[in-house]
């Protein structure tokens, strides 16, 4: 390192990031638990709608997982250019995933197959539903960003011997 390179200031601008990127697994997360619970959602738009509901509801369900890709796919990428790129991305990256979302349901909204009570409460519950249920999972760490590391089996024994 030369003195030019001790004395030179470091700038968000520049600064990125060469780490692992939680986001991916975090997003992977947030899909597998919405497709355990999607089932069960679509089955009940299917009693209360009929088909055109349970239609309805599955349309939802890929319009948040698709969200929910875009926003982890948009830090990934950005954060290994530049921080201040991901912020920025992050800020309109929403604007454009918020009017993707509403392009997707102006789109349908006239077809004959969909019920829009059950596609609005879908992408609105399955949002806020998923991401509540990820809180649980997520560590706020630097030593483990992303998803909490699963107890090894010897720390299950040790907490279960002293209950």
């Amino acid at each position: 390192m030369t003195a030019l390179d001790a004395n030179a200031k470091i700038s968000i601008l520049s600064m990125r990031d060469d780490g692992p990127a939680p986001e991916a697994a975090l997003a992977r997360d947030i899909i597998k638990r919405g497709l355990f619970v999607a089932p069960i959602l679509i089955g009940l738009c299917a009693i209360v709608w009929g088909a055109n509901g349970a239609y309805s509801c599955a349309y939802a369900f890929a319009i948040v997982f698709c969200n929910f890709g875009l926003a982890a796919a948009l830090v990934a990428y950005t954060a290994r250019i530049s921080y201040a790129f991901m912020m920025a991305s992050m800020l309109f990256g929403y604007l454009l995933r918020l009017a993707l979302v509403a392009v997707a349901v102006f789109v349908v909204r006239n077809s004959s197959w969909v019920e829009l009570l059950p596609l609005g409460l879908t992408i609105i519950f399955a949002h806020l539903g998923l991401l509540f249920w990820e809180m649980r999972y997520v560590s706020l760490s630097l030593a483990f960003p992303g998803l909490k590391p699963k107890p090894s089996k010897q720390t299950q024994q040790t907490e279960s011997s002293s209950k």
